[in-house]
């Protein structure tokens, strides 16, 4: 992989070069800061959509807004990305060609977006995770032991609540999540999953396991699951007020993954949860 040395280095310590998508977005802007806070990596590459007012701007030492990712990604050795389903798979297979590592929060994918990632990690290690909230992970590893431990005695049912700008229902947080909990009770996800209720529904299906999407105003993000027993009930709440620490989880897992072979990686190894 490319790296590039930052001026102030110290002699002779290699420094990675990060290329962030969306640079002059929202979280384009807190990945950029949270790079300040790492003395492995730099602000090396920035990209954004076609037509974007500001392309050719220079926004750091030596870095030139490009709205094309093999550009943006000279100098690079990983990329951080948090788009769009089809942008990130366009800005993913340029990293393959160009061997750069790829780490992306990106959420909304269809079956088929998760085999091309799939794929493409075969060629260059890859991290996709619905959330890089260190606090995050750390609740779907608790949901996945919740789970196991309560057994089917207790009813799973998970909340979420998200902006309204927000593209995808249920989110992806509100995903992991779910198939944490399915995998702590040893089913699949996909055929337990609830995500409407309305009219003469019956009674719970056992075993499933419901999610529910609210969105309005600017809300980072919230999930609350239950565990609905008789007589009690466990609730494991996370709720976001900003989104710097989405921002310093991708860059903590950019750091991580220079190195590593090809590969598609969870940010729970980062963590040493998995």
């Amino acid at each position: 992989m490319t790296r590039a040395t930052s001026p102030g280095a110290t002699r002779g310590a290699a420094v990675t070069g990060v290329m962030v998508v969306g640079a002059q977005g929202k979280m384009g802007h807190e990945v950029r800061a949270a790079l300040e806070a790492e003395p492995r990596l730099r602000f090396a590459g920035a990209l954004e959509r076609p037509g974007h007012p500001e392309i050719g701007q220079t926004l750091a030492p030596g870095v030139v807004l490009r709205d094309d990712p093999k550009q943006a990604l000279s100098g690079c050795g990983v990329a951080i990305d948090f788009s769009i389903p089809t942008a990130t798979l366009a800005n993913l297979r340029a990293a393959a060609d160009a061997g750069v590592a790829y780490v992306t929060g990106t959420t909304g994918f269809d079956a088929a977006g998760l085999r091309e990632i799939a794929r493409l990690a075969e060629r260059i290690p890859v991290i996709h995770t619905a959330n890089f909230s260190v606090a995050v992970n750390v609740l779907a590893y608790l949901a996945r032991e919740a789970a196991r431990l309560l057994g089917p005695g207790y009813d799973a049912e998970l909340f979420e609540l998200h902006h309204g700008q927000k593209r995808d229902a249920p989110s992806g947080t509100a995903l992991m999540l779910g198939r944490a909990v399915a995998e702590g009770k040893g089913v699949d996800l996909e055929r337990h999953m609830i995500l409407e209720r309305a009219g003469e529904t019956g009674a719970r299906p056992p075993g499933a396991i419901g999610i529910q999407a609210l969105r309005g105003g600017d809300n980072p993000g919230e999930h609350t699951l239950y565990f609905l027993g008789r007589g009690e009930r466990l609730e494991l709440t996370h709720r976001a007020a900003t989104r710097g620490h989405f921002a310093a989880g991708a860059v903590r897992a950019a750091a991580w993954i220079v190195g590593q072979k090809p590969g598609l990686y969870r940010f729970e190894q980062v963590l040493e949860l998995a």
